[in-house]
């Protein structure tokens, strides 16, 4: 049964209601984001979710609202509207078809790195040609070439390449943007030489300048935005590269030198889950060459822009264990503990289905039983008072047995990078989702500095101490062996005439031996007197009776 509609005083079908509706929301919509300001695109959408309520498929209502969802900034809109072209979100939902949950539902989740991850992208997206030959048939050519010339089915999909692309890079996804903006542009190459067939070469020149001055300003702008941010994203996939080849070769100092290209870069800033991510890269690094501190501090940075990034709190807690800081360590590990258990809950990685992590939920339930043996393990050590041996060496990065201008020299390096003052540096380098994160983001930044900055300043005080203790040791050693040494070397000087005598049987003068022939006539002189008064005499009977 037909349904009709009354409009303007004459009968219409229900179809053809509907559809002068769409287009006046359509032209109103138009009109609205012609100003370019954001109370009137954000009014737009509104109208454009009318229509599509009205009409789910309507390419024009589709657009217009991708559209005016990028002007204002809501890239992550925009990725859940077009989700079903991202090329990760593809590989992953293949990857993990046929894998079900724990509790029977099945999640997709990326589990590979990123650098697995975007060598696997790039790779798909170029795929290889076949060395073998095969036959082809003439009118499969045939049509091939007809195709060409009609209507290409991309080029109604032109749009969400090249939207979707400038969104994909503002997340972080850099390699699906890369793919998508290159397939955008391609698609507009391929229709421009597919037009360009038509034209003579008269009127070659003419059509050009007619297609350039009636092509609006934003067609234009918008060209060159694609252009700008596929030159940035080559760029920063490059050195990323880089890096990676660096750190798989051994090669971490070079490593962390790239690494630090991307991070410390003032050309242009970069996005918020990129950084995160090479922040995390730089600070495995770090781990690897045995910069504690830095690691530490990359973590925390990394923290501070995704506060649920298992990845940091992982390496974090293993970082703070290495060099015994059980406290901080055992405090990550049960942030980590609950992040798992939300997860549980929620049957679901944190953040939105498109959203890379380095664990599968299937694994979360193992990773949870790891976890509580480990702060099962910590808590015990500190209960021994084990918390208190903390390898500060280790922190700081100097040997053991090192000189106070080592440790100076180490402390003043750290400081100046650690500084809680210009902890908040790398805010400015980066390309935020949502600007009211930024208050959040300082804040988080700020206290994890804090710690890391108290930390090793206790470091620095303990082992200045112990520095102290050991040259004040070898000082008073040292001054123990001179003085021993002196009294073993002293020989005393007698004065002339004296003699020591230190037995009877033997008898030495002073340092000369012309005293010997003076004291033998002394002592001859003696012995004779004594033999003249009879000293050796026995005593007379009378006195012998008057004792008794």
């Amino acid at each position: 049964m037909a349904v009709y509609h009354v409009l303007n005083g004459d009968k219409k079908h229900w179809w053809f209601t509907h559809k002068k509706l769409v287009d006046k929301y359509i032209k109103d919509a138009r009109s609205l984001m012609a100003n370019e300001e954001p109370n009137d695109v954000a009014s737009a959408i509104h109208i454009l979710d009318a229509a599509l309520s009205i009409s789910p498929r309507s390419e024009i209502a589709l657009e217009l609202k991708a559209r005016a969802l990028l002007y204002l900034r809501r890239y992550k809109d925009v990725v859940d509207m077009l989700q079903d072209y991202i090329p990760s979100f593809k590989l992953a939902v293949n990857d993990e078809e046929g894998s079900n949950s724990f509790d029977g539902s099945s999640y997709s989740s990326s589990s590979s790195s990123s650098s697995q991850l975007s060598r696997k992208l790039l790779s798909d997206s170029f795929p290889r040609r076949k060395t073998s030959f095969n036959c082809f048939s003439v009118s499969d050519l045939k049509n091939k070439i007809m195709a060409g010339f009609c209507k290409n089915c991309d080029k109604d999909k032109q749009w969400r390449y090249v939207v979707l692309g400038q969104a994909c890079c503002h997340l972080g996804l850099m390699e699906d943007a890369l793919i998508l903006l290159q397939t955008g542009k391609r698609i507009a190459n391929a229709e421009f030489r597919r037009l360009s067939v038509s034209w003579s070469d008269d009127s070659f020149s003419h059509i050009l300048s007619e297609s350039s001055s009636v092509t609006p300003p934003r067609k234009v702008t918008e060209c060159d935005t694609v252009t700008n941010l596929l030159a940035h994203t080559k760029n920063l996939l490059r050195r990323r590269a880089a890096g990676f080849a660096a750190f798989d070769a051994g090669l971490f100092s070079d490593s962390i030198r790239h690494f630090s290209k991307i991070l410390d870069g003032r050309r242009r800033p970069a996005p918020q889950g990129f950084l995160a991510d090479c922040y995390m890269h730089r600070a495995a690094a770090y781990r690897s060459a045995g910069k504690i501190a830095e690691a530490i501090a990359d973590c925390n940075k990394t923290l501070a822009l995704e506060p649920s990034c298992i990845h940091a709190l992982e390496t974090r807690a293993s970082l703070l264990e290495t060099v015994r800081c059980l406290p901080d360590s055992l405090h990550d590990l049960e942030h980590l503990k609950i992040l798992y258990n939300t997860i549980l809950r929620d049957r679901k990685l944190p953040g939105p289905p498109w959203k890379r992590h380095n664990v599968k939920y299937r694994e979360i339930t193992g990773k949870l039983i790891v976890l509580s043996t480990k702060s099962e393990k910590l808590k015990t050590k500190i209960a021994k008072g084990e918390m208190k041996n903390v390898d500060y060496y280790g922190l700081i990065g100097v040997r053991r047995g090192c000189t106070r201008s080592e440790l100076d020299r180490a402390n003043l390096l750290l400081c100046l990078r650690h500084k809680p003052d210009k902890a908040l540096a790398f805010i400015e380098r980066c390309d935020f989702l949502n600007q009211s994160e930024i208050d959040s983001v300082k804040d988080r930044a700020k206290m994890s500095s804090l710690l890391l900055y108290r930390l090793i300043q206790r470091g620095y005080s303990v082992l200045a101490a112990t520095i102290a203790e050991e040259e004040q040791r070898k000082k008073m050693m040292a001054l123990t062996q001179m003085s021993t040494k002196t009294v073993e070397e002293y020989e005393p000087v007698e004065k002339s005439g004296s003699v020591t005598i230190t037995d009877f049987a033997e008898i030495k003068p002073g340092n000369s031996s012309a005293y010997q022939g003076v004291f033998c006539r002394d002592l001859a002189a003696v012995g004779s007197l004594l033999s003249r008064t009879g000293f050796n005499q026995p005593i007379p009977m009378k006195y012998e009776a008057l004792s008794c």
